[in-house]
């Protein structure tokens, strides 16, 4: 079995951050998952795709901390678990200072990040930072380009659509790209999760996830990348049980997305200690077994 556990931090106190992350990498979790937006207005107008209603699925007074900060403190307390954004609003932000942050946060982390990226949903962000939402895919695509130059090393040049720069040099530059996952599950969406490292999916049956998985799967015998390495890390409905995870397995999945308290029945744990309690119960009752 190969499918690992990833804990979602999303909906806590930014405080608790740091000691869950520490207690999801004793109780074997492989993986760390931050949410990400800039702000919530007060007046939203844009609906979000994930709810039949367009209400999002979260709490505006949840707490969303910078995730490459946030990384950096968690990196600094852990040793082995990776921490990846699910997902982070790429368009919004310029892409040479955003390879600045990355690759200092993977050559501090011993490359223990990893981009997970959406195009995003909420109008209202891009007004406000001034950035386009309507060219929004095509400009996060040459984001990828730009990246991915910069993280070469060395010096680099680049004359895109959006984005245009002399000979620079990053130091410091990762000592491997940082893998880019891509969050969605359109068609267009999952073609360009088949054209970079990996996927970052929703919430969905392991059915559905079996559907989006064959569709990841046919796009790179297209491109001629089938054989390549390729992380899928996805949320299930149903608890990770041996056959749930064998089917995830055989599907391509690579980590399974959970959180340790709504698993067990818990909304909101009433306080830090609660919270860590949760996460060892979680490792102890579904990861632990796994392990052999």
């Amino acid at each position: 079995m190969t499918v690992e556990f990833n804990q979602s931090l999303m909906g806590i106190p930014t405080e608790w951050y740091v000691p869950v992350a520490k207690a999801a990498e004793a109780a074997g979790f492989g993986h760390l998952a931050l949410s990400d937006h800039v702000f919530y207005p007060k007046d939203l107008q844009s609906k979000y795709p994930y709810s039949p209603d367009g209400t999002p699925q979260y709490d505006p007074a949840w707490d969303f901390p910078d995730p490459w900060v946030t990384m950096a403190a968690i990196a600094a307390v852990t040793e082995r678990i990776t921490m990846h954004t699910s997902v982070f609003i790429a368009p919004l932000r310029e892409p040479v200072l955003l390879a600045k942050q990355l690759g200092s946060l993977a050559r501090l982390s011993d490359n223990r990040v990893r981009l997970g990226v959406g195009v995003g949903w909420m109008r209202e962000e891009f007004d406000v930072v001034g950035e386009s939402f309507t060219n929004r895919g095509r400009r996060m695509d040459e984001m990828f380009e730009v990246l991915r130059a910069i993280w070469k090393g060395g010096f680099v040049e680049f004359h895109g659509e959006f984005y245009d720069f002399p000979a620079i040099e990053m130091r410091p530059a990762p000592s491997k790209p940082v893998p880019i996952w891509i969050g969605g599950h359109s068609e267009l969406a999952l073609r360009r999760a088949a054209r970079n490292d990996g996927w970052v999916g929703a919430q969905y049956r392991v059915g559905e996830i079996e559907q989006h998985a064959a569709s990841i799967r046919a796009y790179r015998e297209e491109l001629g990348v089938a054989d390549e390495p390729y992380d899928m890390v996805v949320s299930a409905l149903a608890l990770p049980t041996p056959d749930k995870l064998e089917r995830l397995d055989a599907a391509g999945v690579t980590a399974l997305t959970t959180s340790a308290w709504i698993a067990q029945g818990v909304m909101t744990p009433e306080s830090l200690e609660h919270a860590l309690d949760l996460v060892g119960s979680y490792g102890e009752q579904w990861i632990t077994p796994t392990q052999g």
